[in-house]
C-alpha cells in the first residue's frame, strides 16, 4: 500500500521516526507521499528523504492555514526552489475557511498561482479544501487554460460535490480514516467515486481510522482504511491496494 498524504516529517514523530516507519514497512506500507505546509516545513521534509530515500516523495507548497499578508514573498521563494528538488506535487495548497474567513482572497490567489506551477512543471496537485469548495472550484473555473491533475484530498464533500468536481476535470479523491467514523457520510461516496479514482491515505499524525480514533495516526495504520473501503465497495482489500496503489504511481508519475 502507498500512503498518499502523510506528515511524517512533523514533531508528531520526533521522538520515535525510525519505529514508526518500520511499523509502517511491517504493515505493508512501500511508499509515502509527504505534502508540506510552509517554509520552515521544508526543511523537515528534506530531513526525512535524507534518512529515508527513495521510501518517501516530496511535495513543495503552502497549506491555506499558513497563507497571510506575507505569502505573496513566501510563494516567490517556494517558486525559486521548484527546480531545486525532484517534487512529485505542489501542495498541500487550496482553500480552509472553517476557523477563519480573514485571509479568503489571498488563499483565492495563493491557490490560483501555485496551480500554475503544477501547468509549468507537469506536475500534479495536492488541493486542501474545507469549508472551501466553491472557491477552489472559482478558481478551476477561472484558470484560463487546461487544468492541471491533481487530488481533492481529504474529501468530504456530498455526490454533489464529487459531481461538480468532475465536471471540472478528471480528478482523484483522497480517502483517510474519516470514512471509517459512525457518522461519517464518506462512505456514501465511495461508489460514486470509484476504485479508479481513489486514493488512500492516513494524513498522519491526524485523523486516526477506527479502532485508533483519538490516537497519534500514523502510516501503519492505512490497511484499516483500506479494510473499510473493500468492505463498502464489495471488493478484496488486494483490489483496493493494487489499483489505489497504481492511481498513485500514475498520478504523481513515481516508479517504485
Amino acid at each position: 500500500m502507498i500512503d498518499s498524504h502523510s506528515h511524517i516529517y512533523c514533531d508528531a514523530f520526533d521522538e520515535d521516526r525510525d519505529q514508526m516507519i518500520a511499523r509502517a514497512r511491517e504493515a505493508g506500507v512501500r511508499h509515502i507521499i509527504m505534502p508540506n505546509e510552509n517554509l520552515e516545513s521544508l526543511n523537515r521534509l528534506k530531513a526525512v528523504r535524507d534518512a529515508y530515500g527513495d521510501y518517501v516523495s516530496l511535495t513543495i507548497g503552502l497549506h491555506p492555514e499558513d497563507v497571510n499578508d506575507g505569502f505573496a514573498s513566501v510563494l516567490a521563494k517556494m517558486r525559486a526552489m521548484l527546480d531545486a528538488e525532484p517534487w512529485v506535487a505542489v501542495g498541500e495548497v487550496g482553500i480552509d475557511l472553517y476557523w477563519d474567513k480573514t485571509w479568503r482572497d489571498q488563499q483565492v490567489e495563493a491557490l490560483d498561482e501555485q496551480l500554475h506551477w503544477c501547468v509549468e512543471k507537469d506536475i500534479p496537485f495536492i488541493l486542501h479544501c474545507r469549508d472551501g469548495l466553491d472557491e477552489c472550484l472559482w478558481v478551476l473555473d477561472n484558470f484560463g487554460g487546461p487544468l492541471p491533475r491533481g487530488v481533492f484530498h481529504s474529501f468530504m464533500g456530498t455526490v454533489q460535490d464529487v459531481e461538480a468536481v468532475r465536471r471540472r476535470g478528471d480528478f482523484y479523491f483522497g480517502v483517510n480514516g474519516i470514512v471509517t467514523f459512525k457518522k461519517s457520510a464518506v462512505k456514501e461516496i465511495l461508489p460514486v467515486v470509484g476504485l479508479d479514482r481513489l486514493l488512500l491515505e492516513t494524513d498522519s499524525p491526524y485523523l486516526a481510522p477506527v479502532p485508533h480514533r483519538g490516537k497519534r495516526n500514523e502510516s501503519a495504520f492505512i490497511p484499516h482504511i483500506c479494510d473499510f473501503v473493500a468492505a463498502q465497495l464489495g471488493v478484496t482489500p488486494e483490489a483496493v491496494s493494487d489499483t489505489t496503489d497504481r492511481n498513485v504511481t500514475e498520478l504523481f508519475k513515481i516508479e517504485l
